[in-house]
């Protein structure tokens, strides 16, 4: 795992000095030869806030101030029709004061995952039951969330369980590979065809976990010619022009010697997800809240130069913490403001791809 340029102690120091003297947030970006603000800065684009229940005023003034370039919404049953449509109008709002717009996202999957408890999909990925029926389920999940302001569903889960006892049960769509590569592509289309950014997860893949991720540290011991297998239904969505993939926290010691969460890995992100399978789109981070992540000091930085391009966090104090840890860091590498700069440059593509397919703009 590449070090941030500073050393941690510094680090803390750094930080401490920034937060106080950063109240209204970090420098906005600007265009050379102007003052005015055009958007967010890069350690703001590549971190989303996270919603449990309507914004508070402080939360909005955080987007107003530049320290968050999206938002996700976590949680079931409290985003029905007309509240989240008042909510996202709301955050988008208070954006459009930079000139950018904030990605919104969720996870709509089916069955237990479903932060819209009204929306399709209507059925378990389980219980789906041919690729016409996948498209369909997604094609209405995208309706729905174009309508409610959602601009990235956190779905298709295309991992491969290897046992009836994985822990995804009804959100993996079966045990096959080639089914879950032939599903996950449908779906994908589905949602993207009419606008609404699809994700593949969890990569590399955790049908062979023995836990699930936000419960525990899991180590995946299998060796690589057994996870390969499992690669096909991403390899299938990056050729399908999927435009997130998220990446897990699991410990792949055959993928990764050191140990490090695949979030945190570069031979998982930038080594098999981008040089073997090719994707050139966005990744995104599994819960950084998870236990694995959260005992990793600076874990916003190390995840950046490992190749994580979009941060989420379980709750607010958290992405909160998240967002202050790049302002910090960023002076003192170099390697770090390239990564985010890099990071960034792919989230404001994705925001340009949402906005021409029917999502928000400023302008």
């Amino acid at each position: 795992m590449p070090r941030p340029g500073v050393a941690i102690g510094a680090s803390i120091a750094l930080l401490a000095t920034l937060t106080a003297c950063l109240g209204a947030g970090s420098a906005p970006a600007t265009t050379p030869g102007t003052h005015h603000v055009v958007g967010f800065s890069d350690e703001a684009e590549v971190v989303m806030g996270t919603l449990t229940a309507p914004p508070t005023t402080r939360f909005l003034t955080r987007i107003k101030r530049g320290k968050m370039g999206g938002v996700i919404f976590l949680g079931n049953g409290w985003l029905t029709r007309t509240k989240v449509k008042q909510i996202t109008t709301q955050l988008q709002q208070a954006a459009c004061t930079r000139g950018e717009p904030l990605v919104i996202a969720l996870d709509q999957e089916g069955g237990i995952v479903k932060r819209l408890a009204w929306a399709p999909p209507t059925e378990a990925p389980a219980d789906m039951t041919s690729t016409a029926d996948a498209h369909a389920q997604a094609t209405g999940a995208a309706q729905a969330l174009r309508q409610s302001g959602v601009d990235i569903d956190f779905a298709p889960v295309v991992d491969t369980p290897s046992s009836p006892n994985n822990f995804l049960g009804s959100r993996a769509f079966s045990r096959s590979r080639t089914w879950n590569a032939a599903m996950g592509k449908a779906f994908v289309r589905g949602l993207q065809q009419n606008g609404v950014a699809a994700t593949v997860k969890h990569f590399p893949g955790l049908g062979l976990a023995g836990g699930n991720t936000d419960n525990g540290q899991i180590t995946i011991n299998a060796s690589k010619a057994k996870i390969q297998p499992g690669l096909l239904p991403f390899q299938t969505a990056i050729k399908a022009g999927v435009k997130l993939v998220m990446v897990n926290t699991a410990i792949y010691p055959h993928l990764d010697a050191s140990r490090n969460p695949a979030a945190f890995s570069s031979s998982i992100i930038n080594g098999i997800l981008r040089q073997q399978l090719g994707f050139k789109g966005v990744t995104v981070t599994d819960s950084l809240t998870a236990p694995a992540p959260s005992a990793i000091p600076h874990a916003a930085t190390k995840a950046e130069l490992a190749g994580s391009d979009l941060l989420i966090w379980g709750s607010e104090p958290a992405a909160e913490q998240g967002y202050a840890t790049l302002v910090a860091d960023a002076p003192g590498s170099a390697a770090l403001r390239t990564r985010l700069a890099q990071a960034a440059g792919r989230i404001r593509a994705l925001k340009s791809w949402l906005t021409t397919h029917g999502g928000p703009s400023c302008g």
